[in-house]
């Protein structure tokens, strides 16, 4: 999954008052290092059963914050030159 509007999800955890450490908690991490490099930016996937989860603990539907990976040739149009 991709993670469409980072500062959407920092809006949704400040109204809620909820903190990185709960929700990486919520996402079911060990830790809330991969959340931050989320919300800094830094990363943009994750897996489908973390985006449920937190989208579940902040009362929103998935598709309010992700978005499926599109992975492999069909997700491409691009013409490559003959080397």
């Amino acid at each position: 999954m991709i993670l469409t509007d980072r500062k959407r999800l920092a809006k949704l955890m400040l109204i809620q008052g909820v903190s990185q450490r709960e929700l990486a908690e919520a996402a079911g991490w060990k830790s809330h290092a991969y959340l931050g490099r989320l919300m800094r930016g830094e990363v943009n996937t994750l897996e489908v059963e973390p985006a449920a989860r937190i989208a579940h603990f902040l009362g929103v539907g998935v598709d309010d914050l992700f978005m499926t990976r599109v992975s492999g040739v069909a997700g491409r149009n691009v013409k490559r030159r003959a080397a």
